[in-house]
């Protein structure tokens, strides 16, 4: 609604009655004018992102890239997306903020200050691979609800901090130590203190790998408000909801973390295969861990034409989740034979990897151009959509760019 529009409807008075407290001067008010506090925020300029970034939704803000601007090696903050569950935490305090490990299996339960975590660990600096759960859901049929995803959630950032192991291994944890939940200062939408936006986790194995961080750095600077600062749970290859941001506690479990959005169907598919539309059941369903394999095309942009008898060049990024990419083909013929891409391996372990090609075409006319990355372990991305589910979560189908040939 345009915001002449919603003065005309909502009338000064019943903004004072929203706001709970009375508009001083509120009959010079100018015709058509919506007080500040009721209009809208600039995301672009309130987040720093690029003016070509997609807006799904401001209650909570989430915001996807498209895929072209996903084109270079380590994700600027201008082209990352941003997945929220709740507010993001307003009047922050450095200097008072406090992160405590505690739950059922930690021996010594413990706060830390972020100079206490800056200085008394060593930095760590890796590339890793965010995706959201639910990138891609836009393509599901019958549709999933919630963010309307399409292929742009999805990121890989140089993350500097510490590794989440040494700390737990400095608070020390009881043998019957399985799950760690992260707890965060963003607040729920109902702005309810007793509510949580969302706590999610992950077993003790991803937690103690060498790169799953508390990150306090991305791409070399302090981390951008709205991607977790002051400090971040960062674990790539898995759902990104499990990189809990604003981070404030640690709980060490023993048993699986039960926080909000770990149960239910939150980031959970059916442990077996459905049909489309099918009814699941909560006990049916399986916590998703590393994410599936998958590729992007970032260069060029779908849509361009190209002279005949011209050579394109094709560009792009794959990852694996908890794997590494072996091969990435692409197709012009819908998929009914494939070409091998040139693969770069990974900087480290858990960042997604280049692939490029030439690509020629037989005459003029309208094409499709298909990648499709496999991973180590002999898993292919399908040519269209995979299994269905509730949530529309992990659709890793094939990406397509379209060129006309002229």
């Amino acid at each position: 609604m345009k915001r002449r529009d919603f003065t005309k409807k909502v009338g000064i008075g019943s903004l004072s009655t929203l706001l709970v407290s009375d508009i001083v001067y509120k009959e010079l008010i100018p015709n058509g004018y919506v007080p500040l506090i009721f209009q809208e925020p600039d995301p672009f300029k309130l987040f720093h992102k690029d003016p070509g970034m997609v807006v799904l939704n401001n209650k909570p803000w989430n915001m996807e890239a498209r895929a072209h601007l996903l084109n270079d090696d380590i994700t600027p903050n201008k082209y990352m997306f941003i997945r929220n569950n709740g507010i993001i935490p307003e009047n922050l305090d450095v200097q008072k903020w406090r992160l405590v490990i505690d739950g059922e299996s930690v021996k010594r339960p413990k706060s830390y200050t972020i100079n206490d975590l800056k200085t008394n660990f060593r930095h760590y600096t890796y590339q890793l691979t965010l995706e959201c759960g639910g990138n891609g859901r836009s393509e599901f049929d019958p549709p999933a609800k919630g963010n309307q995803w399409t292929v742009g959630a999805v990121s890989c950032a140089n993350w500097t901090g510490i590794r989440l192991r040494d700390v737990l291994e400095d608070v020390g944890y009881t043998n019957d130590a399985v799950y760690i939940g992260y707890h965060g200062a963003d607040m729920h939408l109902s702005r309810n203190p007793n509510k949580a936006a969302i706590s999610r986790g992950c077993p003790m194995a991803k937690a103690l790998q060498e790169e799953t961080l508390l990150a306090f750095k991305m791409n070399d600077k302090d981390i951008p408000l709205a991607h977790g600062y002051p400090l971040r749970l960062v674990a790539g290859g898995w759902p990104a909801s499990v990189s809990g941001k604003w981070l404030k506690g640690i709980s060490i479990r023993n048993k699986v973390h039960d926080g909000e959005k770990m149960g239910g169907s939150s980031y959970r598919i059916p442990c077996e295969a459905v049909a489309p539309g099918e009814k699941v059941f909560t006990e049916d369903m399986c916590i998703i861990e590393s994410m599936p394999v998958k590729s992007l095309i970032t260069a060029p942009k779908s849509g361009g034409m190209l002279l005949q008898g011209k050579s394109l060049d094709i560009r792009g990024h794959a990852w694996a989740g908890e794997l590494e990419v072996a091969k990435v083909t692409y197709s012009i013929d819908f998929g009914s034979s494939w070409k091998e891409c040139t693969l770069e391996k990974p900087v480290n372990r858990l960042a997604w990897q280049h692939f490029s090609a030439i690509v020629d075409f037989p005459k003029k006319g309208y094409y499709e151009i298909w990648a499709r990355a496999e991973d180590t372990h002999g898993n292919k991305q399908p040519m269209v959509l995979p299994g269905w589910n509730p949530k529309g979560y992990l659709n890793n189908a094939c990406h397509r760019i379209a060129v006309k040939v002229v």
